[in-house]
């Protein structure tokens, strides 16, 4: 008799994972070069145990199993700041860290105190070299080209490395728009194509997530209303079949 609240368990704890997806992906539609992430389920069968013929009853339940990540490219927005860098196609930017190097597409660049190019979190972004990338204070007009060579009215400054990996959905996403690569070891991208004054969106779809956020929770609801029925049903035939007067 508890099968049926069992299942329907197994989807609504499946639906509480999948909401906090999808208002994830709500809560960063605004984060440059944001990639949604979606749910991955599956159907989990299990031999009832009360099942004694010949052929027992198999039961389905709902099973999620991870997420998988939208490695579409965003919407490019203007921005005309030259340290704003957008990578049109394939790539991530490699970024030195306090635990290693990471990854990311957001191009939302800066200088700081020392005049060296860093994320808004103050990490170093870096070259082909493997070298972090210096504006001297008295140079004014820095240039990105398409390949990520930087350069400013004195010369040439560095180039930025732009990477791909063999699986990207086995990177990590571990803050503020960066990639723990997960062991993988970067290969750079032939052909770069980088738009200097250009920010890449996110690539969630305002419209469509709120739609699906909606989907769930109206079948959370549903399936909280079924697992009530199901409790009161069970409590009637324990009544009846104990004999308990119901009156």
């Amino acid at each position: 008799m508890e099968n049926t609240s069992y299942i329907a368990l197994s989807r609504q704890t499946a639906l509480w994972r999948q909401m906090d997806v999808v208002a994830n992906n709500i809560a960063n539609m605004n984060t440059p070069a944001y990639k949604g992430e979606h749910m991955l389920f599956a159907e989990y069968l299990a031999r009832s145990r009360s099942a004694d013929s010949a052929f027992p009853d198999t039961l389905s339940y709902t099973t999620d199993f991870g997420t998988f990540r939208d490695v579409d490219r965003g919407p490019m927005e203007a921005t005309a700041n030259p340290l704003d860098v957008a990578i049109n196609g394939e790539g991530y930017f490699e970024i030195e860290t306090d635990v290693g190097r990471h990854y990311t597409r957001n191009g939302r660049f800066m200088l700081d105190n020392d005049g060296m190019v860093v994320t808004s979190q103050g990490h170093p972004v870096l070259t082909t070299q493997g070298t972090p990338v210096f504006i001297a204070p008295n140079e004014k007009e820095i240039s990105i080209a398409r390949d990520g060579s930087i350069s400013t009215e004195t010369g040439p400054v560095g180039r930025l490395r732009v990477v791909t990996f063999d699986d990207e959905q086995a990177m990590r996403r571990v803050q503020a728009g960066l990639y723990d690569a997960q062991d993988q070891e970067p290969r750079d991208v032939e052909g770069v194509s980088l738009e200097q004054g250009t920010i890449e969106g996110s690539n969630v779809q305002p419209v469509v997530e709120m739609t699906r956020l909606i989907d769930v929770h109206r079948a959370y609801e549903t399936i909280q209303k079924l697992i009530e029925s199901e409790g009161e049903r069970q409590r009637t035939a324990i009544k009846t079949l104990s004999g308990v007067n119901q009156s």
